[in-house]
C-alpha cells in the first residue's frame, strides 16, 4: 500500500524548515509551522521588536523563504514589487510582535492576530492583514490610561496604542541589557 503525499503541504513544511533555519541557531529554540508569537521566549522577542537590521534579516528570511523567494540574504535583489510584499509582511509582523511584548509587560488584554501562527499571518496575510490591520489592540485594564482608552473611538484607541510602543521598546532595551 502507497501512502499519499499532499505535495503542497510537503512543500510548505520544506519552506518552513527553511526558513527558521536561521532562528533555531541564533535563537536556540525549535521553531515549526505552529509556532504563535505567544510560544516565542522574551529574549527573541525582545530581539524581532527593535526592528533593527539584524532583526529586520530573520523576519526577512522567514517571510521570503515562504514566500518562495530564497533568503533573507537575496533581499536587495528582489525585484521591486516582491520587495514590497517582504515589506508590507514584515512590518505588519512587526506590529505583531511589538504588540506580544507590550501584552507581556501587562499593557494590553490581547491583541488582534494572537492566536494565527506566524506560518499563517505570512501566507494569508493577504486574507487576515486587513482586518486584523483595522481592529486596535485592547488595552489592559490595570493601565493608567484605561478609562480614557475605552471612551475613544478605533482610530484614537489605535493612535494611543502605538504611542505605547516607544516607552515599551525602552523597557525592551533595558530588559536586554540586564541579560
Amino acid at each position: 500500500m502507497t501512502d499519499v503525499i499532499d505535495l503542497k503541504k510537503a512543500q510548505l513544511e520544506m519552506r518552513v524548515r527553511r526558513g527558521y533555519r536561521n532562528w533555531t541557531s541564533k535563537f536556540g529554540e525549535d521553531f515549526t509551522s505552529s509556532t504563535r508569537l505567544p510560544h516565542i521566549s522574551n529574549n527573541t522577542l525582545a530581539f524581532l521588536s527593535c526592528g533593527r537590521e539584524k532583526g529586520s534579516f530573520y523576519l526577512y528570511d522567514l517571510i521570503m523563504n515562504l514566500q518562495g523567494l530564497g533568503s533573507g540574504f537575496e533581499f536587495n535583489e528582489l525585484d521591486t514589487k516582491d520587495k514590497m510584499s517582504v515589506i508590507d509582511r514584515y512590518l505588519f509582523l512587526l506590529d505583531r510582535i511589538r504588540f506580544e511584548y507590550i501584552k507581556r509587560l501587562g499593557w494590553l488584554e490581547s491583541y488582534p492576530g494572537e492566536e494565527f501562527t506566524l506560518v499563517e499571518l505570512i501566507i494569508q496575510f493577504d486574507q487576515l492583514a486587513p482586518g486584523l490591520q483595522a481592529k486596535p489592540p485592547s488595552l489592559s485594564k490595570d493601565h493608567p490610561d484605561y478609562s480614557k482608552f475605552r471612551s475613544m473611538n478605533s482610530f484614537e484607541r489605535k493612535e494611543l496604542i502605538r504611542k505605547l510602543i516607544p516607552e515599551a521598546l525602552k523597557e525592551i532595551q533595558d530588559h536586554s541589557t540586564t541579560l
